[in-house]
């Protein structure tokens, strides 16, 4: 993102409380964001222990609306190879968006609101799925952009943090739900997810109560502001996707081991982009499958380091740093599948030196999300 000077960066509603709070401020999606306020380290620890504070309103939000009942759920079961038209009212489910060649245009999380849905996607892929959405358009379907500040609330003390500021019942909302109501004196979208493996929500605010918002939230000693570095390192240890590294428009969902957004019915109806190739990876395997990647020592194998086997190259990393809960640095990366298996010993190339890596169970932390019993 060197490319980008502070003038042409868009910036979210709530850029002058990052400032006046000290935050390191670095270009990001086409974006003025925080990376950090008191450390990586420390804010990675507050949302594990407590409760972190994100501002992710760089993702896009998006409205769909329809002129014939379930004709948005058909339209993006064109473009998803998950199921649309079996989401309940007020739930939310992750999925992507497949091209013609089997490969991610996006991922995104599409939440059923009774008489609607919504979508949000990556700040940096707001463009490329409008065009996507724009190729392959449903009259049926219109798609509104939505000019809304989004902030998340993740870790242990989420829920107790949030409450006093909404009129909803949060210990009734479980993961992957959704309601409408109002918080800080506004209409509210609030969503009980999140992307860093802790329970938490994430709550669609009006932009003009954004800063009141996050300044009565960052109030709760329990809470802490945290930035796009240690946003990573959570995200990693989740074992979870970044689009533009670990997913990308010629990497599929099978290699990247998103199966579960794949259902029976889609499975063997098929009828979405890229099915032809996608069907055929889940029938008789990918060529080479995303994995997580313990690394043994104390030097980090980063995106883009090869990995070896007997001097063979047969992977490369996407994602990798230190993951400060586990303790030890952490990859993930896609590798040859006959190669993918738990255990395997492999070599990550790290400034033209081999650094040995073992094939490893995702998550590297367990997932803490409060889902139905």
């Amino acid at each position: 993102m060197a490319e980008h000077s502070t003038e042409t960066l868009k910036v979210t509603p709530l850029v002058d409380v990052h400032k006046a709070a000290g935050a390191r401020m670095v270009p990001f999606a086409g974006y003025l964001m925080p990376l950090q306020y008191s450390g990586i380290i420390a804010e990675h620890a507050a949302c594990r222990e407590g409760a972190g504070l994100f501002d992710v309103s760089h993702m896009g939000q998006l409205r769909l609306d329809e002129s014939e009942p379930g004709a948005a759920a058909a339209w993006l079961e064109r473009l998803t190879p998950s199921n649309i038209a079996g989401l309940g009212e007020g739930a939310a489910r992750y999925s992507v968006l497949t091209n013609e060649a089997g490969g991610v245009v996006d991922d995104l999380i599409i939440t059923n609101m009774g008489d609607h849905l919504r979508v949000v996607v990556n700040g940096a892929r707001r463009e490329a799925v409008a065009h996507h959405f724009a190729e392959h358009a449903d009259p049926r379907v219109t798609v509104t952009p939505l000019d809304r500040a989004l902030i998340a609330i993740q870790g242990p003390a989420a829920e107790a943090a949030l409450a006093p500021f909404v009129d909803v019942d949060l210990s009734a909302l479980t993961f992957m739900k959704a309601v409408y109501g109002t918080a800080f004196g506004a209409d509210a979208m609030i969503s009980r997810c999140g992307y860093t493996g802790e329970d938490g929500f994430e709550i669609s605010v009006p932009n003009e109560v954004a800063a009141e918002a996050w300044t009565r939230l960052a109030a709760d000693e329990r809470v802490a502001p945290v930035g796009l570095g240690a946003r990573d390192t959570l995200r990693l240890e989740a074992g979870l996707c970044l689009y533009g590294q670990d997913l990308t428009e010629e990497i599929s969902p099978v290699e990247a081991d998103l199966g579960f957004i794949m259902p029976r019915r889609r499975r063997e109806e098929g009828g979405f982009l890229g099915e032809e190739r996608i069907l055929a990876e889940l029938a008789d395997g990918p060529n080479r499958k995303r994995v997580g990647l313990a690394v043994d020592g104390r030097v980090p194998a980063r995106s883009g380091a090869i990995l070896q086997i007997d001097d063979l190259d047969v992977g490369i990393v996407t994602s990798g740093g230190v993951g400060p809960t586990v303790g030890a640095p952490i990859a993930m990366g896609y590798v040859d599948t006959q190669f993918a298996g738990i255990g395997t010993k492999l070599a990550a190339i790290v400034r033209g030196k081999p650094v040995p890596v073992t094939v490893a169970e995702l998550p590297f932390v367990p997932s803490r999300a409060k889902r139905k019993t």
